[in-house]
């Protein structure tokens, strides 16, 4: 699904923006800058870090110092709560209300100290150099000198309670909504896994996925999609990314271009298409695939996908419900969503939204939804689908569609559909993963993006 970029902010510029050039400390200052943009601004992350517009300290770092960046930020975010209440429990008056800057200053560094492979010298003394090189934070180098160390000597005892309470980690808003909708117990069972770091699975266009697994010692998953649960390298490097043989797509988001069945030379759309990945399923089942995305840019990375996994389909940019489009015998709708199913791979989700944004997205979902029917052909299937865990996006779209379109009937998934996952089919026929689903023995090994889909049949003429 198309992750958008938060409603109504323009992107951020750095241009102007200075970083230290000292070995270590750029890639320090830039993650506090990234992180204060994120938390404090809700820019989304994946902007910021973007390789073409993102932050232009950034792109001047090389590839290492970059991945370092990316891991310092991604923790800070999915750890937040627990880096917090470590800091917090460790000084003897609340840090001043208007020190933001000291505040992501400590978080990174914390970050590095409890989490990450990185000494702990190294993420001290860079971040006490950071500090009297500001001369907003340099009457409080002392302070974070004293307490990232006091952090690093305690890393043991603050690392056996890091997982006492997973809510910790959680957005408050984000763990509100979780627990209301799904219940106390289960919330924290999925924020537990919201804290993780994610997998890296693979859906097999090409060939065996029995066989790929054997190849890369992979784990084989009852979806069909093949998983890497500790992969950190470049996938370019992984075999059959070369020959166009897989892509790279959580195992949840595999799910809705499966629920049209067989679809051999049929006329499809994928109506909000960009990157790709279930315009390229449906394209590889050999139906006759019309891609639709709003943004060029976007369109184009679909396209380079698409050479690369030898593949075809038309492409179109623009608003759908304005271009000149044929009815189509089926519609995928994978809307724009509040992404929170997605948390476990993008933690800044949860600090760049909130729950007016969540119905404020669904009114644009219903309204989608609506125009999407209109391309569909008498008799022909729409799936919607999303990665937001939330019902207000999902379950209550559909409901209000079909209160409005006689015309549309809800065609109940079967569980059979699902093999290993049939937890996953709620009682109304629809589909809603949830990230503590799919065990797989260890929480690194496990779950999936949150997700939601539902098919609908229109009346045959």
């Amino acid at each position: 699904m198309t992750r958008p970029a938060p409603t109504s902010r323009p992107p951020r510029r750095f241009e102007a923006e200075r970083v230290p050039d000292a070995p270590g400390l750029a890639v320090r200052a830039i993650a506090a800058k990234l992180l204060a943009a994120v938390v404090d601004a809700r820019t989304s992350l994946d902007g910021l870090l973007d390789p073409v517009g993102g932050h232009p300290g950034l792109r001047r770092l090389d590839a290492r110092d970059q991945g370092l960046v990316r891991a310092i930020l991604h923790v800070a975010l999915r750890r937040r709560g627990t880096i917090a209440a470590a800091l917090a429990a460790r000084v003897d008056r609340p840090l001043p209300g208007n020190a933001r800057a000291l505040e992501h200053l400590l978080h990174v560094g914390a970050a590095q100290v409890l989490f990450l492979d990185v000494p702990d010298s190294a993420a001290v003394d860079t971040a006490v150099s950071l500090a009297k090189a500001d001369p907003r934070l340099a009457r409080f180098a002392g302070l974070v000198n004293a307490l990232l160390r006091r952090l690093a000597r305690e890393k043991e005892a603050v690392l056996a309670q890091a997982d006492a309470d997973p809510a910790r980690d959680c957005p408050p808003w984000l763990f509100e909504r979780l627990a209301a909708t799904y219940g106390d117990g289960r919330a924290r069972r999925i924020a537990a896994l919201l804290a993780r770091p994610a997998p890296l699975d693979l859906t097999i266009l090409k060939g065996d996925a029995a066989a790929f697994a054997s190849q890369l010692g992979a784990d084989l998953l009852p979806t069909g999609s093949v998983r890497l649960p500790a992969f950190d390298g470049p996938v370019t490097a992984l075999p059959g990314f070369a020959e166009g043989a897989w892509i790279v797509q959580d195992a949840a988001a595999s799910l809705p271009a499966r629920l049209f069945g067989a679809i051999e030379g049929q006329a499809v759309a994928d109506l909000c298409a960009a990157p790709g990945g279930k315009t390229a399923q449906l394209a590889a089942r050999g139906a006759r695939v019309t891609a639709v995305d709003r943004s060029a840019s976007r369109m184009k990375r679909l396209e380079g996908n698409f050479e690369r996994l030898g593949l075809s389909a038309e492409t179109r940019v623009g608003e759908f419900a304005t271009l000149d489009l044929s009815p189509f015998d089926a519609v995928l709708l994978d809307a724009p969503c509040s992404s929170t199913g997605t948390l476990r791979r993008h933690p800044d989700v949860g600090y760049t939204k909130n729950a007016e944004e969540v119905t404020s997205l669904a009114g644009v979902q219903a309204r989608l939804l609506r125009e999407a029917a209109d391309l569909v052909k008498p008799g022909g299937v729409l799936v919607f689908s999303n990665c937001s865990l939330d019902a207000e996006e999902g379950e209550g779209v559909v409901a209000g569609f079909l209160a409005e379109r006689s015309d549309f009937a809800l065609d109940r998934i079967q569980p059979d559909e699902l093999p290993g996952l049939s937890e996953a089919v709620t009682p109304d026929g629809m589909v809603r993963t949830l990230p503590d689903m799919l065990d797989r023995g260890t929480l690194d090994a496990s779950g999936l993006d949150g997700f939601f889909a539902a098919r609908l049949k229109r009346a045959a003429a």
